[in-house]
This record gives C-alpha cells, structure tokens and sequence, in this order.
C-alpha cells in the first residue's frame, strides 16, 4: 500500500537515514582526534558529543530534504535510481510536496545553526557557527542558482570538501581541539577517498544526468573510466595513509585490508552499467572504502 502525503512512511524514506554514516563517522572522527592527542588520553565531553551529532542529523536531512526538491526534475527522468542515488523518490512518486519538503529543509538548516552556536558558546569553540553555515552554503553551491555546481561541473568536490574537512574539523573544534593544532596532513590523507565516494553516487544516474545537462564527473568521462579514477583516488589514500595516521601517532594496520580490498572490487566490478547490480556492486564497494579508511582511524584512536 503506497504511504499518502505526509505520512510518517513517506518522511523515513524521504530522510535516508541509510546516509547517516557518511556523516556521523567524520564528525567522531574529529572528536576522537581532539581527545587523542600525541599519546594522551582524554574522555570525550558527553554533552557536546550529543549535541554535534545532533548538528549531524540535521545536517544530513538538511542535505537529502535540499536536494530532492531541487532535482525533482531530473530525478523524474531517472530510471535507473539506487538506494546510493537519484533521490528519495519521494517528490516523484508524490508522496510530499515540494513545499514539505522545502519547509522541512529550512528547519533543519535553522536547527543546525541553533545547535552550533549553543555549542559555540558552551564550549568556547565560536568557529563552530561559521563552520554550520559553510555547511549549509557548499550544498546550495551544489544545488541552487547561481553556482549550481552539481550541474556545471564540480559538485564532487563540494562533497569532498564539506565530508572530509569540515565534519572531522567541526567535531575536533567541538571537544576543545585547538584550531592551531589540528593535524591537518589527515586532510591530506583522506580527501581523495571521499572525492573518490562523491564520484561512485553519480555512477548509476549518468543517463538521467547526462539527459538534464548535468556534468557530473561521469557524465563528462564515463563510467568505467570514472571508476578507474575512483580506485586511483583510494589508492591515493592508502598509499598517504602512513602520513594520515602518524600524524596522530597511529601506524598503518590490517585494517586497511578492508579499504584495499575494497577498491579491488571497485574495479573488478565491471562492466557495471547504470540499472545494473554490478553498478550498486561498485557503489558499496566505494562508499566501503571510504568509510572503512575513517573507521579504522577511529578504531586506533578508540584503542590508544
């Protein structure tokens, strides 16, 4: 039975909350990376780790809500959408409103700015509101006129910046991270990963992008060359891993087996047309990677 408008079905899928990690993994990441410093041993503010992955949550319906309603177009034209990709689905099966679903985008922006200077002010960390509103900024630089970066070219890199810099550094600066100390060679280690992930979500909507005019990357290589770039971009990561992790003190482990592993499949997985299962194969497999690399800083963080 399909849900109606407004229902609380209607609302869990429109949230995809299957996302959540992407952003939840980052944001402790930065928190252990505050309360881990060069060998001593700090225990993470209870409160302020409730209160930045409330800013999480937002964050991520904030971004999904935002996107829906500007892609409704495109989203309508895409027949080969996953669970990684082409929205909820929601707007095109008319289960919510554009003006729902816009309505409750707004809140969450108005409610990650809320919660950000409420931690700003309880933990002295005031770069925590600009860092919020450079959040809420890269996804309308992604989405919305005039840059609409997601179409001209250069979306992935907005991904890139707002998942792999700016959650890691809002959740150090939260747990009292000094802003001059942040090791900022983890950035270095773990960029080409997440623009790596940010490309693999375009993969199974190429046709629906390319009949839109929208350049994502492979829209504008492809998508077995597209996934050639991903694999090197993880590689990239692991190769750059010694510097990431000892940065913070941390050696290279078996862990990384699972990001390598990973990346095999990535190009393995072939030839993995959009409508495909090989498709959603690589997708994983990318989104694994990525998330693996950040888990298993987190895992030696967690265990010094």
């Amino acid at each position: 039975m399909t849900a109606g408008p407004g229902s609380l079905r209607a609302w869990l899928k429109a949230s995809r909350l299957a996302s959540q990690p992407s952003i939840a993994l980052p944001l402790l990441f930065g928190q252990l990376v505050a309360a881990r410093p060069s060998g001593r041993r700090a225990a993470l503010d209870l409160g302020a780790l409730a209160a930045v992955h409330l800013f999480g949550l937002l964050d991520q319906l904030f971004i999904v809500y935002a996107n829906d309603v500007a892609d409704q177009e495109t989203d309508r034209r895409n027949r080969t959408a996953t669970p990684f990709s082409g929205g909820s689905r929601v707007l095109v099966e008319g289960r919510l409103s554009p003006r729902a679903l816009a309505a409750a985008a707004v809140a969450c922006a108005a409610g990650l700015v809320a919660v950000s200077a409420g931690l700003a002010a309880a933990r002295g960390a005031p770069l925590l509101v600009p860092l919020a509103l450079l959040a809420l900024l890269l996804l309308w630089a992604y989405s919305y006129p005039p840059l609409r970066l997601s179409y001209r070219g250069g979306g992935e890199l907005l991904q890139m910046v707002g998942v792999g810099a700016v959650l890691p550094l809002y959740g150090y600066l939260a747990q009292g991270g000094a802003p001059a100390h942040f090791p900022w060679a983890l950035l270095v280690f773990l960029l080409p990963s997440h623009l790596g992930c940010a490309i693999a979500t375009a993969l199974p909507d190429e046709p629906s992008d390319r009949e839109s005019g929208k350049r994502t990357f492979p829209v504008r290589v492809g998508g077995e060359r597209a996934a050639v770039v991903i694999a090197l971009l993880n590689g990239l990561s692991l190769l750059l891993a010694p510097i990431g992790l000892g940065a913070l003190g941390l050696r290279p482990g078996a862990a990384l087996f699972v990001p390598a592993a990973a990346t095999l499949v990535v190009l393995l997985a072939r030839p993995a047309p959009p409508g495909s299962r090989l498709v959603l194969v690589r997708v994983a497999a990318a989104a694994t990677s990525t998330l693996s690399l950040v888990g298993a800083a987190i895992l030696g963080l967690a265990a010094r």
